[in-house]
């Protein structure tokens, strides 16, 4: 799928209501195949907020909606990726980050990701990230760029959800955040197996 397609199916911002937050979201609309509930080989959202609540710690009301607002819209992912991340952006950005891939048929895999951006996006923060995986075939087919839309309202703190996408995977990351971040970007993630600088 062209970076074209991917990126006119993505939303601009969609807010979520977080506790004692200013929480802002820019929603992906990348159409997944969603998958039924009971699927042997898929988290559903109570495992996937109790595992976020021990990495996230006392904010689980808000990664509660975030995370139900992406089963909603793309269903039980087949793997998640707990991490941290940072980025900034004057214009251009960059973003650097690294966690754990967790999957029911693979197990755990240490996970780095990193990518570019380009647009009005202004500022710095740094977030716990948990990105659900959706119709991954194999821990291998992750390691590609996965491009799409972003859009940050990061004040204070308080989560934001996009939706990146390549070919039939879609990768939702839900962030929680601190610094001071305000804009619109385009760009994409690649994920790596190592550690790296490069962004591209």
């Amino acid at each position: 799928m062209s970076l074209v397609k991917n990126l006119a199916g993505a939303l601009a911002l969609a807010l979520l209501t977080g506790f004692g937050t200013v929480p802002a979201a820019a929603v992906g609309a990348y159409s997944a195949q969603t998958t039924s509930p009971g699927d042997p080989n898929t988290f559903n959202p109570e495992e996937l907020v109790n595992s976020g609540h021990q990495f996230f710690g006392g904010i689980s009301r808000g990664l509660a909606l975030a995370v139900q607002e992406a089963v909603r819209r793309w269903g039980e992912p087949n793997g998640y990726i707990l991490g941290q991340e940072a980025s900034g952006a004057f214009f251009g950005g960059l973003r650097y980050g690294e966690g754990n891939l967790f999957t029911r048929n693979a197990g755990q895999r240490r996970i780095f990701w990193q990518g570019p951006s380009l647009g009005f996006d202004v500022g710095g923060d740094g977030a716990r990230t948990m990105m659900l995986v959706y119709n991954m075939p194999s821990v291998n087919a992750l390691f590609r760029r996965f491009p799409g839309i972003d859009g940050s309202a990061y004040l204070i703190g308080g989560f934001g959800v996009t939706a990146v996408g390549s070919d039939e995977m879609v990768v939702v990351p839900i962030r929680s955040g601190l610094g001071w971040r305000l804009g619109v970007n385009l760009g994409y993630l690649k994920f790596t197996p190592e550690p790296t600088w490069n962004p591209f």
